[in-house]
């Protein structure tokens, strides 16, 4: 049997300068030989490819590569356009068509031409490839879209607290410069360094009372000055 006009293999695009029949050659789905198929001629009313196709995808089913081969050369450059109108791109084009013709190649047997025609049911696999093909990309980048989200908003609110962070303890040292100097001294001592109210007197060398007044004094100070309860 002599084909005529152009092969899957001239209107496909190559993947690093090989068809992408050599790809799937390597997986043993695609034969190549000087061999006749030896396939009968369709019947008339059939449509254009209609009965070979469906019996070289009857042979592939049997394990026929040789059928299979030829099913690809008769089909595959519809396929690829099926595919590349879903997703456009041609590289993942490529890819989605090398995963039909294994998936025919895979579940040949299935076929039943009172549901349809081989072309209808290879092209229909072609699109529901292609649309699964589109669903995943979509979905990587949605994931891809919220992690950088959650980290632009973690990496936000690092920032805000560490703004607030410093704008209050600007706060906090202009109210502790309103106080006078024992006051200061008391509640910077007790407060901010941790030492008991004896502790503060002996190091100020003032009376236990008196320090414990100043800083009473010192914290309705702060508390006014920090607007704390208002």
């Amino acid at each position: 049997m002599t084909r005529t006009g152009r092969g899957a293999t001239d209107v496909l695009p190559r993947r690093g300068g090989e068809p992408m029949t050599e790809e799937l050659g390597r997986l043993g789905l695609v034969k190549r030989s000087s061999r006749p198929v030896g396939l009968h001629k369709r019947s008339a009313g059939t449509g254009a490819g209609g009965g070979l196709l469906e019996e070289l995808l009857g042979r592939a089913a049997r394990g026929d590569q040789l059928a299979f081969s030829a099913l690809y050369d008769a089909t595959a450059s519809h396929v690829f356009g099926t595919v590349l109108r879903v997703v456009r791109d041609p590289a993942q084009s490529e890819e989605v068509t090398q995963e039909v013709y294994v998936d025919v190649w895979r579940q040949a047997a299935r076929f039943d031409a009172e549901l349809g025609s081989a072309r209808t049911w290879i092209l229909t696999m072609a699109h529901r490839r292609a649309v699964d093909r589109v669903r995943r990309v979509e979905a990587a980048t949605e994931r891809e879209q919220k992690a950088a989200s959650r980290t632009l908003t973690r990496e936000y609110d690092e920032v805000v607290e560490t703004v607030e962070r410093s704008l209050e303890a600007e706060r906090v040292r202009r109210c502790l410069d309103t106080l006078t100097e024992l006051q200061h001294e008391s509640v910077t001592l007790a407060y901010y360094k941790g030492y008991t109210y004896p502790e503060v007197a002996q190091l100020l060398d003032s009376p236990l009372g008196t320090i414990k007044t100043r800083m009473r004094d010192g914290l309705v100070r702060l508390r006014d000055c920090l607007g704390v309860g208002r």
